[in-house]
């Protein structure tokens, strides 16, 4: 075999291995990016079935103030 070839198959080894270590991190950052906008969803979620509920709460007591301010006069 000559030392050209040799050579070659010893870089495209190395490089390759440094393709794989390369992804697995780009991977292991993107699967922590995911858990951690997963979790702000879960968030924004529970937040919009609450803001429905506050509503209701909003509008009925200003018909109780509203009712107050008529007793008032």
């Amino acid at each position: 075999m000559s030392d050209a070839i040799l050579v070659a198959m010893i870089t495209s080894a190395v490089t390759l291995l440094g393709v794989i270590l390369s992804n697995s991190k780009t991977a292991a950052v993107t699967n922590n990016e995911i858990k951690h906008l997963t979790e702000e969803v879960k968030k924004h979620n529970n937040f919009a079935q609450r803001i429905p509920v506050v509503e209701v709460q909003i509008e009925d007591l200003e018909k109780r103030v509203a009712a107050l301010e008529r007793r008032e006069k």
